[in-house]
């Protein structure tokens, strides 16, 4: 099992595979394995702040305890990470501590990371902090101290696998992997039920998908599902809540 503390599972030695990549209108990194986006093409940043943290009421529960445990199916170019850690070092307590472990089947490279990222000057420091120590080669569970407060964690591998190992007690998940259509694994009865199941009581997700057979799966695994207003446009989005 993966420690949130600890991070020590035999799934650590497990190679992470890696996909190709394009390069769109500059630096906007696509996936050709999934035929998608990694991010929403108006702005990545201002979606993570309206669907992932706002979704799940953050800054403001980051000041209600003494440590967070956040969960993310796709770390992807490490977008929601960047823009996280970016305000969390705004909000955060003395001594707080937030733990952001995220699951990737196809971690990207530094220098992919790196291009990817540079689209954005708000994060350049959380970006180059980053880069600097991110694995030659990513694989297993990568986890790295990015200051006194901030620890993040990749496990490398099938988010089912991953999750199922790790630990229970998240207090937060963002559900960003690949579009539904495109990528049905990462939204499957399977998996939205082994995230219920590791998160605590009052606990929530937030995602930008809105299909309704996610939002059903959501619901069968125990969550109560809210519909909200999607970002740039989009009609809606998807947050909820674990119940006592």
């Amino acid at each position: 099992m993966i420690d949130p503390v600890s991070d020590q599972t035999p799934a650590a030695k497990t190679n992470a595979a890696s996909q190709a990549l394009e390069w769109r209108e500059g630096d906007m990194p696509y996936s050709t394995a999934f035929g998608d986006h990694f991010y929403c093409q108006t702005d990545g940043r201002l979606e993570c702040g309206h669907v992932f943290l706002a979704g799940n009421r953050l800054p403001e529960r980051w000041n209600e305890q003494q440590s967070f445990l956040l969960g993310e199916l796709g770390f992807g170019t490490g977008l929601n990470f960047c823009e996280t850690w970016r305000q969390w070092r705004q909000h955060r307590k003395r001594n707080s501590q937030l733990h952001f472990m995220s699951f990737e089947l196809y971690p990207m490279r530094a220098e992919e990371i790196d291009r990817a990222l540079s689209h954005w000057p708000e994060i350049d420091g959380e970006r180059q902090s980053l880069v600097a120590v991110w694995p030659k080669e990513p694989r297993g569970i990568i986890t790295l101290a990015l200051d006194a407060q901030t620890r993040l964690s990749v496990v490398c591998g099938p988010a089912l696998e991953g999750v199922s190992q790790a630990a229970a007690g998240f207090d937060a998940w963002y559900l960003d992997g690949f579009a539904p259509s495109r990528n049905a694994d990462m939204w499957s009865p399977e998996l939205m039920q082994r995230l219920h199941d590791k998160t605590v009581a009052g606990g929530t997700f937030a995602t930008y998908a809105a299909a309704g057979f996610v939002r059903r799966n959501l619901q069968a695994a125990g969550f109560t599902v809210e519909r909200r207003k999607g970002f740039a446009g989009k009609r809606e989005m998807l947050c909820g809540v674990r119940q006592a």
